[in-house]
C-alpha cells in the first residue's frame, strides 16, 4: 500500500477527466475547474517529453492550480508561526522544488486513465472537497480521489490530495514534524534537508 499510495499520490494530475453525476455549481466558482484545469494540462505533455520540460510544465501547473503557499502552511503546521519570513520563504520554494522531481518521475503511470468527479461537497468558508475515482490503468487498481480546494479571493485552488482516504499533504506533515522534533524543535534543518533534496532533483 505504502509504494502504491506513494506512486499514485504523485501521479495524481496525470489523468483526464469526466463528469460523473452531481449538482455542477455555478460556472464562476465551480470548485472541480481546478482538477480539470491540472488535468487537461498535464494530458498535453508528449510522452517521451525530456525530465526538463516536464517538471517545468508541472511547476506552471502548480502555480496556476494549486494554492502552494496555503499547503505549506498546513504542511508546516503549529511550526509555520516560529519560522522567520526567511525560513518560510525557503521551505516553500525547497517543497515545491523537491515535490516536482517526485511528479517529473511519476507522471506516466496515470497518463492515459480517467478521472470521473462523482461528487462536489461544500465545507464552508470557501471550501470544498472534489470527491473523483480513477480508472485502473495497468498494475494499479482503480482508487479514489478527494481533492480539497479552497478559494481564498483569486479562484477555487487545490491545497491537498486524498487517496484512499490518506491526505497527501498531511502525510508530509507527519514527516516534517517529525524532523523538526529529532532537532529539538529547530525548523532549520528541515528546511536545510528540503533545499539538499531540491538541489539533487
Amino acid at each position: 500500500m505504502s509504494r502504491l499510495f506513494c506512486a499514485v499520490a504523485s501521479a495524481f494530475v496525470a489523468v483526464s477527466v469526466s463528469t460523473g453525476a452531481f449538482a455542477a455549481p455555478s460556472p464562476s466558482q465551480d470548485p472541480s475547474q481546478p482538477v480539470r484545469a491540472v488535468t487537461a494540462a498535464v494530458q498535453q505533455l508528449p510522452r517521451g517529453s525530456s525530465g526538463a520540460a516536464r517538471e517545468s510544465a508541472i511547476r506552471q501547473v502548480l502555480h496556476d492550480d494549486f494554492d502552494l503557499a496555503y499547503a505549506a502552511r498546513q504542511t508546516l503546521g503549529a511550526h509555520w508561526e516560529a519560522a522567520t519570513p526567511d525560513q518560510r520563504a525557503r521551505f516553500l520554494a525547497a517543497l515545491e522544488t523537491s515535490e516536482l522531481k517526485a511528479y517529473g518521475e511519476r507522471l506516466g503511470m496515470l497518463q492515459g486513465a480517467t478521472l470521473v468527479v462523482d461528487k462536489i461537497t461544500p465545507k464552508g468558508a470557501g471550501a470544498w472537497t472534489v470527491e473523483s475515482t480513477v480508472d485502473a490503468v495497468a498494475d494499479l487498481p482503480s482508487l479514489r480521489l478527494a481533492w480539497d480546494v479552497r478559494d481564498n479571493g483569486q479562484g477555487p485552488r487545490i491545497v491537498d490530495v486524498k487517496v484512499a482516504g490518506v491526505s497527501l499533504f498531511m502525510t508530509r506533515r507527519s514527516e516534517f514534524n517529525a524532523v523538526i522534533q529529532q532537532s529539538g524543535g529547530a525548523i532549520e534543518p528541515l528546511v536545510a534537508q528540503l533545499e539538499a533534496r531540491a538541489g539533487r532533483r
